[in-house]
């Protein structure tokens, strides 16, 4: 079953606009399958896929002359799995500037890995887009049928083959997906040299979603450097495995303002790593769930409405706290993530320091008001 992403309609608009397209996201969410129904609009179409030996051979370190004599006179290119190709940034400026009347799409797996091989040469000659798991939104369901397979997707989480897989296939793909795919692939795109370190680094942060983060407990838990640990971090970030929610400080002197919070862009995979794909009645972390749920789907939404906020916490040292908040254009839009319906208020300090803002309780019931 073919399922539109939102984001493509964004995607076409800058199209033939002289500018190459570059499409992050990890592996397995459909990036293939996004670029090759862009591609079924148009005549005259070229897709080169890199993970084949004779394609990297041909865009290797080659003149502007030899590209285009290999490419020809093609209205659009698709290079996919781009960042296998070396120098893969210089190759698309060298396309951008010498076949003006050509559209190229790139999609690469890694932002760390394809955006370091790119930003330079191409400066002002690309649009960027990131391609999650399914938003919630794009299944095409009613609200009623959201809310009632919203348990399934607490545990599975949106990964394509996963929506519309029996519950033991699930099981299976998104265990092949975290062992084979994310997991090796950081090892193999970063150079990591301890698996080990990596793979207890995981399960730590799976087990603490929700919960602040301190790099020294993790550094002491794992028996390495701090250093390590924020590298680490950082890499899985750029990997699309985990999203960082720093504190919201303005220096007030009660609040907090060095610890961060670690976010997983699939529950799927999350899941995977500690071995729990029980349903909630057999649960105690239903709370951190559908609090990672809401906040990744709602980074999904903005994302797909092209919107570019900062995001964050709040709390202060007497643990008053505010659990997401979005700055958008100088102002505060403020969530309380419950997944019970409760009533509640927000802070005092909040109140009193951050006047012009919003602030909503979002739980299982009203959640797709805010999506």
């Amino acid at each position: 079953m073919l399922i539109k992403r939102l984001i493509t309609e964004r995607i076409e608009k800058t199209l033939f606009k002289r500018k190459a397209v570059i499409i992050y996201g990890p592996r397995r969410v459909g990036k293939t399958t996004l670029v090759k129904e862009i591609e079924k609009k148009f005549d005259n179409t070229l897709y080169l896929n890199c993970d084949e030996p004779d394609i990297r051979l041909a865009l290797t370190e080659k003149t502007s002359t030899e590209l285009i004599n290999f490419i020809g006179k093609k209205k659009l290119v698709i290079i996919d799995e781009a960042q296998r190709i070396k120098n893969i940034g210089l190759t698309l400026k060298l396309l951008v500037d010498n076949a003006p009347k050509m559209q190229v799409i790139a999609t690469g797996s890694s932002s760390f890995d394809l955006s370091n091989k790119i930003k330079e040469p191409l400066t002002g000659r690309a649009f960027e887009f990131f391609l999650p798991p399914f938003f919630i939104k794009e299944l095409n369901l009613t609200s009623q049928e959201i809310k009632r397979t919203l348990e399934n997707r607490l545990i599975f989480g949106f990964y394509p083959e996963v929506v519309f897989s029996s519950f033991e296939e699930a099981k299976e793909i998104l265990r092949l997906i975290y062992k084979s795919y994310l997991y090796k692939d950081v090892l193999e795109f970063y150079g990591l040299k301890n698996p080990d370190v990596l793979e207890k680094l995981l399960m730590a942060l799976a087990l603490q979603i929700g919960s602040e983060v301190s790099y020294t407990e993790l550094a002491n838990l794992l028996g390495v450097d701090q250093k390590t640990v924020v590298n680490y971090i950082r890499i899985l970030e750029l990997a699309f495995v985990v999203f960082r929610l720093p504190p919201l400080s303005r220096n007030l002197r009660t609040e907090i303002g060095k610890s961060r919070k670690i976010y997983f862009w699939d529950l799927g995979i999350r899941n995977a790593i500690v071995n729990n794909f029980n349903g909630l009645n057999l649960r105690n972390d239903i709370g951190p769930l559908f609090e990672n749920f809401f906040i990744i789907e709602r980074l999904k939404r903005n994302l797909i409405l092209g919107k570019d906020l900062n995001y964050y916490f709040w709390r202060t040292w007497k643990k008053q706290e505010v659990d997401f908040i979005e700055e958008e254009g100088g102002r505060f839009n403020a969530f309380e993530i419950k997944w019970k319906k409760e009533k509640t208020k927000p802070p005092k300090p909040w109140r009193q320091n951050y006047q012009n803002s919003s602030f909503s309780l979002v739980n299982q019931d009203n959640f797709l008001d805010f999506l």
